[in-house]
């Protein structure tokens, strides 16, 4: 892109109900485009506004990127009303996303929530792409429901996956629910990884990630261990509005990926 601040058009090719409030729509750039799994865009929605969202499908395709969006506010509530064929703006990418080097050779623990599950797809497909280079991959996913379960179509193919070892809760007992019933970071006791060879990843809802960042260093990893996600108020998406700051960093700028051991310190991370 040659103007970071203009928008290049992108046509929606898909859209996907996930949950009752999650829709995930397939875009199609008219400009080639293509990101890191982790980073994020900013996407406009005509005469409405901009919005962050980061990319939920495999950053190999480049035909086509997913966003999966939560409707929570007036650019998504406007997103939730557009139909395949509408046309939206997109800048980016943004950010610094997963280091996948530093992740070579290691075990790899996600642990998600909710809809933070978006950027954990984006993460997980990228994983798979090259099953030789990473040891061992564990996603422990928690949702309200299963009902908020999103991308139930994906989890059957990924478990066919040898090298993927996959985890499930709800909150609470509901029919025809045969996995485990517990708070996502819960599910960090059931499974059995090599710490010493082991980085964590964590996104979901805040008070997820704070609770799930406790248990994980409970259990004995290390802050330099743990991979967050921490989706702040990425209004401009160059460090130039100041909104979106973490201690002396910038999420859109530095981030939205940081290891713990280098925001710990700084007061408000989970706000």
């Amino acid at each position: 892109m040659n103007n970071i601040y203009q928008p290049i058009k992108a046509k929606i090719e898909k859209v996907i109900q996930e949950t009752p409030n999650i829709k995930r729509f397939v875009l199609k750039t008219s400009e080639p485009f293509s990101f890191s799994t982790g980073q994020f865009v900013e996407m406009t929605v005509p005469d409405v506004g901009e919005a962050p969202f980061t990319p939920s499908s495999n950053p190999a395709d480049k035909e086509c990127f997913d966003v999966t969006v939560m409707k929570v506010g007036l650019v998504t509530e406007k997103l939730h009303q557009m139909k395949e064929g509408d046309t939206v703006g997109v800048r980016g990418p943004f950010g610094m996303g997963y280091p996948l080097d530093k992740f070579a050779g290691k075990e790899v623990l996600i642990l998600g929530g909710g809809v933070g599950m978006a950027p954990l797809r984006s993460l997980l497909l990228a994983l798979l792409n090259e099953p030789d280079r990473f040891k061992r991959v564990v996603l422990c996913y928690g949702a309200k429901t299963p009902d908020d379960v999103v991308y139930k179509q994906c989890f059957p193919e990924w478990g066919k996956q040898t090298q993927l070892e996959i985890k499930r809760s709800i909150d609470r007992p509901a029919p025809d629910w045969n996995e485990e019933v517990c708070l996502a970071p819960a599910l960090l006791e059931k499974v059995k990884v090599d710490q010493k060879n082991c980085v964590v990843v964590v996104c979901g809802p805040p008070i997820m990630m704070k609770f799930g960042t406790i248990k994980i260093l409970e259990l004995g990893y290390k802050p330099e261990q743990i991979y967050l996600s921490m989706e702040k108020n990425m209004s401009c998406g160059l460090g130039k509005c100041g909104h979106c700051n973490v201690g002396p960093y910038f999420a859109c700028k530095d981030g939205p990926v940081f290891t713990y051991d280098k925001i710990k310190d700084f007061p408000g991370i989970w706000d």
